[in-house]
């Protein structure tokens, strides 16, 4: 199939994009890598009026650091935040996951602001920017505001992006989980969707961060205390498991999402300790 028709803008300023946001509101879609518009746009699951092209806004192109953020413009590709020189070193879970989003030819045209602004709950970057308890700049004609990744995703494929904003940036903090970070997925094959994806992070106190996907409709993350014991941290996990729920598809049943958390996080958390010793 086909798109249905719209009106194509190609705005040469951040400020005419949001203008013509402002003047289309729900009609209009936001289009920077296009790695998902594009298919919904072509099996009619969406059909806007009027497409707005921000990817060669060179003022949405940088990778910057602000303060103790990493501030990632809507227009940067994952293939360019992948090949960040600093990403490493203050990003490393990032560094960890990103190979995992889509394919090399998909990385080379998704943009990491549009894979968070369309809330996959599989998608490896929502998940990221939870874990890392991470921020969204969403920009209008009336002014720009920020939201916590909690704030942002309210379930799946869902966002509290009003119709007349579009999402400029995303910003993780820099140097979280410098003392251990680990990152696995399950998928039928490498770069698909991810059935379940789990991430774990140092945190504070010695204490292990965890964030689940692919099971919840959003990501779903807890905090593992250093003092805790085996016995506690398997049961805290279970509980997550049944929290989380899941969902039967044509992928997996709910039931070995759930035994997947159940075998994945102990591993994970065991990495980023042994890492954090």
């Amino acid at each position: 199939m086909k798109p249905a028709p719209f009106t194509y803008i190609r705005p040469d300023t951040l400020d005419e994009a949001v203008t013509a946001l402002a003047q289309h509101g729900a009609d209009a879609r936001v289009l920077a890598g296009g790695q998902s518009l594009m298919a919904m746009l072509n099996l009619r699951l969406v059909e806007p009026k009027a497409l707005i092209d921000i990817s060669r806004l060179g003022e949405l192109r940088s990778i910057r650091l602000d303060g103790d953020m990493i501030e990632v413009g809507a227009a940067v590709t994952q293939a360019e935040f992948l090949a960040w020189p600093q990403l490493k070193e203050k990003a490393p879970f990032i560094a960890r996951a990103l190979p995992w989003v889509g394919h090399f030819q998909t990385r080379n045209r998704g943009t990491v602001c549009g894979s968070i602004a369309h809330a996959d709950p599989s998608s490896e970057l929502p998940l990221s920017l939870a874990l890392l308890e991470g921020e969204v700049v969403l920009r209008s004609k009336s002014g720009t505001r920020r939201l916590k990744a909690s704030e942002f995703q309210t379930g799946m494929l869902q966002t509290a992006r009003r119709d007349d904003e579009m999402v400029i940036a995303v910003r993780f903090p820099a140097g979280v989980g410098l003392k251990g970070a680990a990152f696995r997925e399950v998928a039928r094959r490498h770069g698909d969707f991810a059935i379940v994806s789990v991430g774990a992070v140092s945190a504070e106190k010695g204490a292990v961060r965890v964030g689940v996907g692919g099971v919840a409709e959003k990501p779903a993350c807890i905090s593992i205390g250093a003092s805790m014991s085996t016995p506690d941290i398997t049961d805290r996990i279970e509980r997550l498991a049944w929290e989380l729920g899941g969902h039967d598809d044509i992928h997996a049943s709910a039931r070995y999402r759930r035994d997947l958390v159940r075998r994945m996080v102990p591993t994970l958390i065991g990495e980023v300790r042994a890492c954090a010793k």
